[in-house]
């Protein structure tokens, strides 16, 4: 019977000493990844491959993991966020007052908690940490930002130790191979929602269009 980093070999590419240290760490070492890897430093293996490596490794640990991803990914990104408030107090005085400074941010509060919220849910390779600096620089607030974040979160990481506990050793092949497929859904999320936002929009100013 294969145990230890030996069946992460079968798992994913090779895993480093340190990896491997913080899978023998389970679910705290997937907070730590992921407080560090959402705060703007790339780690060596991403918060989603160790989450998979424990849940097929370590099945019951699985959903723990998932649940300490999703706390450490929210510190980080939080983390994020601030700095880029604190980086937006001299954008917001310098750009907003100009036309397109204004679109910018106006578009930001209705419709750029998207660019955060689709990359954080679809479980394919998307740019997120410079929308969340966007997000703390055009003054999304951070309660707003914290439950976007949360709903996009919990299902991308508790779906892939779902994933981890039934294929096992296959789950980052499978991944791989269905890359495309991800990556379409989150195209077709995107949109739709866009577009449901937009509809609600246009309802909320008839509606006070004939209240008036």
């Amino acid at each position: 019977m294969k145990t230890g980093c030996s069946r992460c070999w079968e798992i994913g590419a090779p895993l480093s000493k340190f990896v491997a240290l913080l899978i023998s760490w389970g679910p705290l070492g997937v907070f730590f990844v992921a407080i560090i890897d959402s705060a703007g430093i790339p780690m060596i293996a991403g918060v989603d491959a160790l989450v998979v490596v424990i849940a097929s490794l370590h099945p019951a640990q699985g959903y723990v993991a998932a649940a300490t991803a999703t706390a450490g990914s929210m510190a980080g990104n939080l983390l994020l966020f601030f700095i880029g408030r604190k980086g937006g107090e001299v954008y917001l005085a310098r750009h907003t007052r100009t036309r397109r400074g204004e679109r910018l941010h106006a578009w930001f509060i209705e419709y750029g908690l998207l660019t955060i919220f689709v990359p954080a849910a679809v479980v394919v390779p998307l740019p997120l940490k410079v929308f969340v600096l966007c997000a703390g620089a055009l003054g999304v607030g951070p309660r707003r930002f914290a439950t976007v974040l949360l709903v996009a979160r919990l299902p991308r990481y508790f779906f892939l130790a779902w994933l981890g506990t039934r294929l096992g050793k296959n789950t980052i092949p499978y991944l791989q191979h269905h890359a495309w497929q991800f990556g379409l859904f989150a195209v077709l999320l995107f949109a739709v929602l866009y577009l449901a936002i937009r509809l609600l929009h246009r309802h909320k100013r008839h509606l006070f269009t004939d209240l008036a």
